[in-house]
C-alpha cells in the first residue's frame, strides 16, 4: 500500500502522488482544530441543504427555465455538479479499490459533500421568492468567505494547499460571484417592483433607456456597458444628446418621492421642532440598503489588503526553503492572483457605487429644495435670500454627491487600521504594545482637530452665503450700478465679503494641512516603536520575516491615514450642509389650496375679503393692511388706486396668498392670472414667455399678441416670437416686458385677472390701446382687478377701491368718489395739473424749434425701429442673444493645469510641493533599503539598525509636513489671484455680458466651481504627484530586482497608455458637458425664486417641477457616464498594473534561494 499522508480535517489530502488517493487511519474527528472546523461547515451546509429542500416542498417552487436563459447561472450550476461527481467518485473509488483500508463510516464524509454540492447546483437553477433568494445569496457567500478563510490560513500555516480543493475553491467562487449578483439585484429591485411612475420624458421612447439599466451582470461587473459611448467619443466630439439617458431607479423623480415620503412620516412621529436632523434621517432611511451593500464592498476590499501582507509573507518564506515545491509557489501565485482580483473589483465598484448612492441623495436634496422655495412663505423668502437657495442646490446638495463614499472610506479606513495592528500583534506579540502609543496619541488629538475644522467650515458657508447674497443682488441689479458708476464700491464690497470668506479658508486648509502630519505620522514613527519594543521585550527576532511583515502591515495603513484626514474633513462638511438644508426644509410654508369653482349660474362674489388683516412680518404689531372688506362678482372691473407705497399690490398679494392672513377670511372662485408690477420674464424665446406651458392655438395666441400691442415689435425682430429674451428681459424695455406679461396672462385665459399697474411703462396712447382693447373688450367677460395710476381710465370700471395707509379708505364709482377733499378727489386734481403742466411746456418747446423738433422726432424713431428701446443690446442676424455655454473640444493638454500654476504664479509653492513629495518617496525607500541590507549584516547592533531607519523615517515625516504645506499655500494662492481676476470680469464687463448670460451660470462659477478652486484643486496635485512617484519607484526597484519585469512593465505602461487615450477623448468630452449641464439647474432655479408669485397664482409649479427634473437628470446623467468610464478606465489600468505583479511574483517563485535577499521583499 502507498505511503498514507492524508489529514481529514482538511478534507482529506487524497492524493499522496499525482492521481493516488490515500485516507487517515483513526476516526474522522482525528484532525486537529482544521478538521473541527470542516467538520463544522458540513454539519452547517447539510442544515441548510435541508431547510432549502423544506421550503423547496412547502413552497411548491419550480425549477423551470425563465423566458431569457441566464447562462451564467447555467455555468455555474454545471460547475457545481461536476465537482459533486468529483466528491462521489472518490466515494465510489473508497469503496471499490480500497475498501479494506477504509472504515465504514469515511465514505459518508465525502458522499454528504457530494449531496450539498448537488444542493448547491440545485439552488441555482431553482427560481422562488425574495426571501428563497435572500437565503440562497447567503448561504452561497457565507460557504465561499468561510472556505476561503480557512484555505489561505492553511496555506501560511501549512505552506500548502490541498490539490483536490482547487476545483471546490473555484465553484465556490463563481457560487459567490452569482450570490452577490442576486443579492444586488434584491437590494435594488423593489422600489422597481412596487413603482408606477411614468418615463419622466414622455417623448422618450424604451430604446433609449440603454446602458447600465439594461446591462447584463458581466458587463456591469467589467463596466463593459458604457463601451458604446466611449467608441462614439472616438469617432466624435461627444454631446449631451450622445449620452444615455437613466433608469427610472437613477431619476430623480424617484429619488424625491422616497425623500419626500419618509420625511412627511418624520415630519408626523417627531413634530416640528425636534432637534432632530430630519434631512439626515430621511435621507438614511431610504438609501441604507444601499450604502449596506456599498459597504460590504469596502469590506472585501478592506479584508483583501489586509491579507495581502500575509500572503507576501509566505512568499518570503517560501523564497527561504532549501527545497522549493513548484506546485506550493503556483498556488501562492494563484492566491495573489485572486486576492488582487477581487480587491480591484471590489475597489472599483465600491467607488461607482457610492458615487451612484450619492448621485440619488443629491438629485432628491435637490429637487427638494427647489420644491421647496416653490412654497415658501414670506418670512422664509426673508430669511433665505436667492443667492443662499442657489447655495443649497449648488454647494450643499452637491456635497451629498461625495457624501456615501467617504462615509465607507472613513468606517473602512479605521477598520483597515485596527486589522493591520492585529496582524502585527500576532507577528511580534507585546512588541506591538510600545507602538500603540504614538498611534493612540494620534488619534486622540484629531478630536479637537476634527472640532477646529468643523467650527472653520460652519462659519466658512456662513462667510459664503453672504458674498452670494450680495453678489445676487448685484447681479440683479446691475444696470443701475453701471449707470451709477458704481462699480468699484460694490467690487469693494463683495471682496470684503470675500476676505472674512477667506480667513476660515485659510484656517480650514492649514488644518488640514497639520492634520495630514499627524497622521503620517504613524505609518512612519510606529515601525521604529514597533522594532524597539521587540527588542526591548524579544518578542520577536529582528529578522527578515518580522521586519517586512511589520512594514507591509503598517504599508496598509498609509492609505487609511491618507484619506481618514480628508473623509473626516468631507463628512464634517457634510455635516454643515445636511444643517442647512433642514433648517431651510423646515421653513413654514404657503399652503395653496385647491382650484375652487363657482356654480354655473351662480351670481355670487368670486372673490370674497371679510375683516382681512394681513401683515408680512408676523411679530408686528402694526399689519401691512387692515380692516380689508372686499366682494367682486364675475365680470366686474374693479379699480384699486393710492398713493405710493399706500399698500395696492399688497392687496393684490392678499388675494393670491401671498401676504400671510393674521386674521378674517378669504374666498378666491376660479383660476387667477397675475401680472407683477415688476415684470416677470423668463429666458427664453417670446413665444415661450407668452405660452407658459401652454399649448399652441394660432388664433388665441395671435389674438393675445394683438390685443396687447405686441404685433410691430414682434415684426421688427429679426427672429420674430422666437427671438430670444435675456435673463429678466434685459434686451426688452420695460413697455415690452409688461405687455409679454399681460398677453401671457390674457392667453391662460383665467377667471380672475389681477393686473399691478401694467400701464406704467408705456405711453399714453399704448396705455389707452391696451386698456381698450385688451382690459375693456378681450377680458369684457372677466374679473378684472386693475391697479393703476392712469385715473383718465377710472370712469370706465364698475367700482374704484382707494387704498391708503393700509386700508380700502374708500370704494365707489367715479362720479361717487368725486367729492371735494378725499383723497381720490386729490389724486385725480394732481393728475390733472400735471397734464397742463406738461402740455404747456411742451407747447412752448414745439413753437421755440418746431422744424428742429420734427427732426429729432424722425431720428429717433428711426433709431428705435433698428434697435432696442434700451439703446444697449443690437440684435445681430443669425445670432440669438442667450449663448450656449462654451466648452473646449478635444485634448487641451496641460494647459488648465499651466494656467492654474502660473496665472496664480504659484510656480515656485508647485516645484516646492514636487521637491517635497519627492524627498518623501526618496526617504521611504532608503528607509526600506536600509532595513534590506542591515538584517543581513549580523555585525550591526538592532539598537543601531532602528536608529538609523528612525533617523531617516523622521526625515520623511519633515517632507510629509512641507509638501501639506506647500500645496495649501499654492491653493490659497490660486485662489485668491483666480477670484479677483473674477471679480475683475464681473465688474468690467459690459452689459451685453449680463444680457447675453443667464446669472445662474454666474452664481455657479462664484460658489460651486470656486468651491472646486478652494478645497480640490491644491490636494488634487498632491494625490496625482503622490502615485506617479510611487509608481515609479516601484517599478525602478522591481526591475532592479528581477529585470525580467522591466519587459513586462513595459508592456503595461504602454498598454495603459493606449487604454488612457482612449479614454481621455470620450472623458474629456464628458467633463466639459457635466461643467455646462450644472449651470442650467442653477440658473433655473434662480429664476423660479424670482418669479414664484407668478408662478403659484398661475398654479405652474407642477410644470416648473417637472421642468427642473428634466435638467437635473440632465446633469446627473452625465455625472454617472462620467464616474463610470473613470472606473473603466482604472479597472483595466490595474488590471495591468496587476500583470507586472503577477509577473514578477511568478519570477521570484522560479528563482533559486539566495538569489533575491529576502529583505527586498520590503
Amino acid at each position: 500500500m502507498d505511503r498514507i499522508d492524508e489529514k481529514m480535517g482538511s478534507w482529506g489530502k487524497l492524493f499522496s502522488s499525482w492521481g493516488k488517493i490515500s485516507v487517515l487511519h483513526g476516526g474522522i474527528l482525528e484532525m486537529g482544530w482544521s478538521g473541527d472546523f470542516r467538520t463544522v461547515l458540513d454539519c452547517l451546509n447539510v442544515f441548510v441543504a435541508v431547510v432549502f429542500y423544506v421550503v423547496l416542498i412547502v413552497k411548491r417552487i419550480s425549477c423551470s427555465r425563465e423566458s431569457r436563459r441566464d447562462w451564467f447561472k447555467v455555468a455555474v450550476s454545471g460547475s457545481c455538479a461536476l465537482v459533486s461527481l468529483e466528491y462521489f467518485g472518490i466515494v465510489v473509488y473508497a469503496l471499490v479499490v480500497k475498501r479494506k483500508e477504509l472504515s465504514h463510516l469515511k465514505w459518508l464524509v465525502f458522499f454528504a459533500r457530494g449531496l450539498i454540492w448537488i444542493t448547491l447546483s440545485i439552488s441555482v437553477l431553482v427560481r422562488g421568492s425574495k426571501g428563497i433568494a435572500l437565503l440562497k445569496s447567503v448561504w452561497w457567500i457565507v460557504f465561499f468567505l468561510l472556505v476561503s478563510a480557512l484555505n489561505v490560513v492553511e496555506l501560511v500555516e501549512l505552506h500548502r494547499i490541498q490539490i483536490l480543493e482547487l476545483a471546490p475553491w473555484l465553484a465556490n467562487l463563481l457560487l459567490f460571484v452569482c450570490g452577490l449578483r442576486d443579492l444586488y439585484q434584491i437590494v435594488s429591485r423593489p422600489a422597481l417592483d412596487n413603482c408606477f411612475l411614468e418615463p419622466l420624458l414622455a417623448e422618450e421612447s424604451e430604446e433609449e433607456y440603454v446602458g447600465l439599466s439594461q446591462a447584463s451582470f458581466l458587463s456591469k461587473l467589467s463596466f463593459s456597458w458604457i463601451n458604446p459611448l466611449l467608441r462614439l467619443g472616438n469617432t466624435k466630439p461627444l454631446s449631451l444628446d450622445d449620452i444615455p439617458y437613466l433608469g427610472l431607479e437613477d431619476g430623480a423623480l424617484m429619488a424625491y418621492d422616497k425623500f419626500n415620503d419618509v420625511w412627511c412620516v418624520l415630519e408626523k412621529e417627531k413634530g416640528i421642532n425636534s432637534s432632530k436632523n430630519f434631512v439626515f434621517w430621511a435621507i438614511a432611511k431610504v438609501h441604507w440598503r444601499s450604502l449596506v451593500l456599498a459597504g460590504s464592498l469596502a469590506f472585501f476590499r478592506t479584508i483583501t489588503v489586509v491579507a495581502s501582507p500575509l500572503l507576501l509573507y509566505a512568499f518570503v518564506r517560501y523564497s527561504n526553503l532549501e527545497m522549493k515545491n513548484l506546485k506550493q509557489g503556483v498556488s501562492l501565485v494563484g492566491c495573489l492572483v485572486f486576492l488582487k482580483v477581487v480587491e480591484s473589483l471590489s475597489y472599483r465598484h465600491f467607488y461607482f457605487y457610492s458615487r451612484r448612492i450619492g448621485m440619488r441623495m443629491r438629485s432628491a436634496l435637490m429637487v427638494a429644495v427647489y420644491q421647496k422655495q416653490l412654497k415658501l412663505s414670506s418670512g422664509g423668502r426673508r430669511r433665505h435670500s436667492i443667492g443662499e437657495i442657489v447655495n443649497y442646490i449648488a454647494v450643499d446638495a452637491y456635497r451629498m454627491g461625495e457624501f456615501p463614499m467617504w462615509l465607507h472610506v472613513g468606517w473602512a479606513s479605521v477598520v483597515q487600521i485596527f486589522l493591520a495592528i492585529a496582524v502585527l500583534s500576532g507577528v511580534v506579540g507585546l512588541g506591538v504594545l510600545p507602538g500603540l502609543v504614538p498611534f493612540v496619541i494620534c488619534g486622540l488629538l484629531n478630536v479637537p482637530f476634527a472640532k477646529l475644522i468643523q467650527k472653520y467650515q460652519t462659519e466658512f458657508m456662513i462667510a459664503q452665503d453672504k458674498r452670494l447674497r450680495s453678489l445676487s443682488e448685484i447681479l440683479n441689479n446691475m444696470k443701475i450700478i453701471k449707470l451709477q458708476s458704481w462699480e468699484s464700491n460694490f467690487k469693494s464690497l463683495i471682496e470684503s465679503f470675500r476676505k472674512s470668506e477667506f480667513k476660515w479658508l485659510s484656517k480650514t486648509q492649514y488644518m488640514k494641512a497639520f492634520n495630514t502630519v499627524l497622521y503620517w505620522m504613524s505609518p512612519t514613527i510606529v515601525p521604529s516603536v514597533i522594532f524597539f519594543g521587540c527588542v526591548l521585550f524579544r518578542s520577536a527576532p529582528l529578522d527578515a520575516g518580522t521586519v517586512f511583515t511589520v512594514l507591509a502591515a503598517l504599508r496598509s495603513m498609509s492609505q487609511p491615514v491618507m484619506f481618514l484626514p480628508e473623509a473626516l474633513s468631507t463628512l464634517i462638511q457634510v455635516k454643515v450642509s445636511f444643517d442647512r438644508i433642514n433648517s431651510f426644509m423646515l421653513e413654514d410654508e404657503i399652503k395653496q389650496k385647491d382650484l375652487q369653482t363657482s356654480p354655473t349660474g351662480d351670481s355670487g362674489p368670486i372673490i370674497h375679503i371679510q375683516g382681512g388683516c394681513f401683515s408680512w412680518d408676523a411679530n408686528t404689531s402694526t399689519p401691512t393692511l387692515s380692516g380689508v372688506s372686499l366682494e367682486v362678482r364675475p365680470g366686474q372691473k374693479i379699480a384699486v388706486c393710492g398713493p405710493v407705497g399706500s399698500g395696492k399690490s399688497s392687496l393684490l398679494y392678499a388675494i393670491i396668498d401671498e401676504l400671510p392672513k393674521k386674521s378674517g377670511t378669504v374666498s378666491v372662485l376660479g383660476s387667477v392670472a397675475y401680472v407683477s408690477q415688476a415684470s416677470w420674464i423668463q429666458s427664453g424665446t417670446v413665444r415661450d414667455n407668452i405660452l407658459f406651458g401652454k399649448p399652441m392655438e394660432k388664433n388665441k395666441y395671435e389674438e393675445a399678441i394683438r390685443v396687447c400691442a405686441l404685433d410691430k415689435d414682434i415684426e421688427s425682430f429679426d427672429y420674430g416670437d422666437l427671438t430670444e429674451i435675456g435673463q429678466r428681459g434685459l434686451n426688452m424695455s420695460g413697455g415690452q416686458k409688461q405687455r409679454i406679461q399681460l398677453a401671457r396672462a390674457v392667453y391662460n385665459d383665467a377667471d380672475i385677472y389681477l393686473l399691478d399697474d401694467p400701464f406704467s411703462a408705456v405711453d399714453a396712447h399704448t396705455a389707452a390701446t391696451l386698456f381698450n382693447d385688451c382690459v375693456m373688450t378681450t377680458l369684457a367677460k372677466k374679473t378684472v382687478i386693475l391697479v393703476t395710476h392712469q385715473v383718465e381710465f377710472l370712469s370706465n370700471v364698475d367700482n374704484i377701491l382707494v387704498v391708503e395707509g393700509g386700508q380700502v379708505t374708500q370704494s365707489g364709482n367715479y362720479e361717487e368718489l368725486l367729492v371735494a377733499g378725499t383723497t381720490f378727489e386729490q389724486l385725480v386734481s394732481a393728475h390733472k395739473s400735471t397734464i397742463e403742466s406738461f402740455d404747456a411746456s411742451s407747447g412752448s418747446n414745439q413753437n421755440e424749434h418746431p422744424a428742429q423738433h420734427v427732426d429729432q422726432l424722425k431720428q429717433d424713431n428711426k433709431y428705435y425701429g433698428k434697435e432696442e428701446i434700451d439703446g444697449e443690446i443690437r440684435e445681430n442676424k443669425g445670432i440669438q442673444l442667450t449663448k450656449e455655454e462654451e466648452k473646449e473640444v478635444g485634448d487641451v493638454g496641460w494647459k488648465s493645469f499651466l494656467d492654474y500654476i502660473f496665472i496664480s504664479k504659484g510656480w515656485a509653492y508647485f516645484c516646492s510641493t514636487t521637491i517635497a513629495q519627492l524627498g518623501f518617496v526618496a526617504f521611504q525607500a532608503a528607509a526600506s533599503f536600509w532595513l534590506a541590507f542591515s538584517i543581513q549584516n549580523s555585525k550591526m547592533s538592532s539598537i543601531f539598525v532602528i536608529g538609523i531607519y528612525t533617523l531617516i523615517s523622521l526625515l520623511s515625516a519633515v517632507f510629509v509636513y512641507l509638501k501639506a504645506l506647500f500645496a495649501v499655500l499654492l491653493g490659497i494662492k490660486a485662489s485668491t489671484t483666480f477670484f479677483s481676476g473674477f471679480t475683475n470680469s464681473i465688474f468690467n464687463a459690459p452689459m451685453l455680458f449680463f444680457d447675453s448670460t443667464p446669472v445662474g451660470r454666474i452664481l455657479t462659477r462664484a460658489s460651486s466651481d470656486l468651491s472646486v478652486l478652494d478645497f480640490n484643486l491644491p490636494m488634487a496635485f498632491v494625490f496625482v504627484l503622490a502615485p506617479v512617484m510611487e509608481m515609479l519607484a516601484t517599478i525602478g526597484i522591481m526591475a532592479s530586482i528581477t529585470w525580467q519585469v522591466f519587459f513586462v512593465g513595459i508592456f503595461a505602461m504602454v498598454s495603459s497608455k493606449y487604454v488612457q487615450g482612449y479614454y481621455q477623448k470620450s472623458a474629456g468630452e464628458l467633463m466639459r458637458i457635466n461643467g455646462t449641464t450644472k449651470a442650467p439647474v442653477m440658473n433655473y432655479a434662480s429664476e423660479t425664486a424670482l418669479g414664484v408669485a407668478t408662478i403659484r397664482a398661475f398654479r405652474m409649479v407642477d410644470r416648473f417641477s417637472s421642468d427642473y427634473l428634466k435638467l437635473v437628470d440632465m446633469d446627473a446623467k452625465v455625472f454617472l457616464s462620467s464616474n463610470a468610464t473613470m472606473e473603466w478606465l482604472v479597472l483595466r489600468t490595474e488590471a495591468l498594473q496587476n500583470l507586472t505583479l503577477f509577473t514578477a511574483a511568478i519570477f521570484l517563485v522560479l528563482t533559486p534561494k539566495g538569489y533575491i535577499p529576502p529583505g527586498f521583499f520590503i
